[in-house]
């Protein structure tokens, strides 16, 4: 099943968390249509979190269609985001840099700053604003 980590020092709101691990997860696969999500109570029990941030969280991807709640069934997955499994070889090649990265002495900020740059620079012409 799938589950939520949520990162208190990281300055981002709590269901926004949800939210932004909820599209990774689809975008990698991990999450397909049809897949439960995790129940607020179960959420709530492994990150001690309001339940209402995780019901907060669960409306707005439902607001963005790619969730739907089913009254005493839960909320499950409408649509898939993305091409990019998680057993890409892409992912493999990104995890050596990042190795490198870390190796060199980059933090994780620095890491995260200089792979936006990068995304920034490379879909820029594409008109991307994710």
């Amino acid at each position: 099943m799938f589950a939520y980590r949520i990162d208190r020092r990281s300055g981002v709101a709590t269901y926004v968390q949800l939210v932004q691990q909820t599209k990774q997860a689809l975008r990698l696969g991990l999450l397909e249509p049809g897949d439960k999500l995790p129940t607020a109570r179960e959420v709530v029990e492994a990150t001690a979190i309001n339940p209402n941030t995780v019901l907060k969280a669960y409306r707005e991807l439902e607001r963005e269609g790619l969730v739907e709640a089913r009254r005493g069934l839960g909320t499950f997955v409408t649509r898939s985001l993305g091409s990019a499994p998680a057993d890409s070889p892409l992912r493999g090649e990104l995890s050596r840099w990042t190795e490198r990265a870390r190796a060199a002495g980059l933090e994780r900020g620095d890491v995260e700053a200089l792979f936006a740059a990068v995304l920034e620079e490379q879909f820029r012409s594409e008109g991307d604003s994710a």
